[in-house]
């Protein structure tokens, strides 16, 4: 059993999901208490040892009834469709199968393992046999649906199938004259037997498969997802999509913890090495490095939170959330005719909950037209002090000022103080500037103008900012 659970530990982790060792063995340990004797316990056990995120829940669930039950219920299921075909119930049938094994015995026919077990409806010496066939037959290589007849065909050569057939046939004629009252209900049993022992290839076959695919299919419909744009996800997609945008600030932190590990050791010098070491005729026995610090930088988010982007401030209010640790400061403010400052809720709440108050008014009137100029005057009086030369000022928005006063001079004076300004705008490019847009008079003063209205274009600006 130990080998089939480090089975199940590898089929997790090719799906997706991080299983380390130490959990294997956690899971090991915690079925040594709980047992094996209920199904329901040991799918707790697994899934509490083994599974890390929510988000994986459903692919453990998906995978734990494949592998563990998905081909023993499928024989016990075409087992119980025989008798009912033949119109027996459970009693009936167990005595036809005790008739048979006596008449059997009484004519000294011998059967194969594989004859034997199936007309004994032996679902485990059954699995068993298909299993071992699988595994001659390469089954775990399959990766596509079109491949399900290739494998069948070959477990079907590796089970002896031809062999079999010919076996039974010849088992019905010796049975002919044993049991002339029960002659056509044996043949009809046999006949089903032969045509279930298929079925039962085709199962494994798509069990397989299957579980090759229950991370996949996943993947596709985020890749799909992923191109969509904000402005038309539903609530569901709304959901799958955060926890994308989680994975996708995880992925930033590693990569930013990577690199302030190095800048940490220092950068190879070569022109002080060269110094340090003439004495020994240039040849570098002393190591030089750089190990100058670095001042970790501040970043401010200026988010518009008008009707037009509600969905776009959500992803990138969570994504802020989730990297505060980062920098040595990030303060964040929500805008729509005013702005408001929401670090301190981002502080001392709950994500969930301080992205709920500052997109439903708690912090500013949110169902207010967008004024872009009167909420950068605003954001100038208040708050321009804090701009200096170790802050990136990311704003996102769609530029759309209802024909206000654009006030464009406050980007020029943030930009003039700043190490960067960012613009994301989840608008289609070739809309800029047309209409109330007023991104023709807002680009100038910005370091970087990105279209940022689907997920794959937020992982691409996110990318660049770690470049920078």
């Amino acid at each position: 059993m130990d080998s089939k659970l480090v089975e199940f530990s590898g089929l997790l982790r090719q799906n997706g999901l991080r299983v380390s060792l130490s959990e294997s063995m956690d899971m090991l340990r915690a079925l040594e208490v709980v047992g094996l004797g209920d199904r329901e316990t040991v799918r707790a056990a697994l899934r509490t040892t083994m599974v890390k995120r929510t988000v994986d829940v459903p692919a453990f669930e998906q995978l734990f009834d494949l592998f563990f039950s998905g081909l023993a219920d499928a024989i016990t299921d075409m087992t119980a469709a025989t008798a009912n075909a033949l119109e027996m119930t459970d009693e009936e049938f167990q005595r036809f199968l005790d008739d048979l094994k006596r008449a059997l015995e009484e004519a000294g026919i011998e059967l194969s393992p594989l004859a034997r077990a199936l007309l004994s409806a032996d679902t485990g010496t059954l699995e068993k046999l298909l299993r071992q066939a699988a595994e001659e037959a390469g089954l775990t290589d399959i990766e596509h649906g079109f491949q399900e007849g290739r494998f069948a065909h070959a477990m079907a050569q590796a089970l002896g199938l031809s062999g079999l057939a010919a076996e039974l046939a010849q088992l019905r004629e010796r049975l002919a004259g044993t049991a002339p009252g029960q002659i056509e209900r044996v043949q009809a049993y046999l006949d089903r037997r032969l045509q279930d022992l298929a079925a039962m290839l085709k199962s494994l076959v798509r069990g397989e498969l299957q579980q090759k695919d229950v991370t996949r299919g996943e993947q596709q419909r985020l890749q799909a997802l992923s191109e969509k744009s904000f402005y038309y996800l539903s609530e569901e997609e709304i959901r799958r999509m955060q926890e994308a945008v989680t994975r996708l600030a995880q992925r930033l932190r590693n990569v930013v913890a990577i690199r302030r590990k190095r800048a940490r050791r220092g950068k190879f010098d070569s022109s002080d090495t060269l110094r340090k070491n003439l004495q020994y005729g240039g040849v570098p026995f002393r190591i030089v490095f750089d190990r100058r610090r670095k001042d970790k930088p501040q970043v401010m988010v200026l988010c518009d939170v008008s009707d037009s982007v509600r969905n776009v401030s959500r992803f990138m209010l969570q994504f802020v959330y989730s990297l505060q640790d980062l920098y040595s400061k990030v303060r964040s403010f929500i805008f729509v005719a005013d702005v408001g400052e929401i670090t301190r809720l981002f502080e001392e709440r709950d994500i969930n909950d301080a992205i709920q108050t500052a997109l439903h008014g708690d912090v500013i009137n949110v169902y207010a037209h967008s004024d872009f100029g009167r909420a950068f005057k605003a954001f100038h009086r208040d708050f321009l002090p804090a701009v200096n030369k170790r802050t990136t000022v990311i704003i996102l928005g769609d530029g759309r000022n209802n024909y206000n006063l654009p006030h464009e001079w406050v980007l020029r004076d943030v930009q003039q103080r700043a190490k960067q300004v960012i613009w994301l705008n989840p608008e289609n490019r070739m809309t800029w500037g047309f209409g109330d847009s007023e991104m023709d008079r807002y680009a100038p003063y910005c370091t970087l103008v990105e279209e940022c209205r689907n997920l794959n274009q937020l992982y691409r600006v996110i990318d660049r900012l770690v470049a920078v």
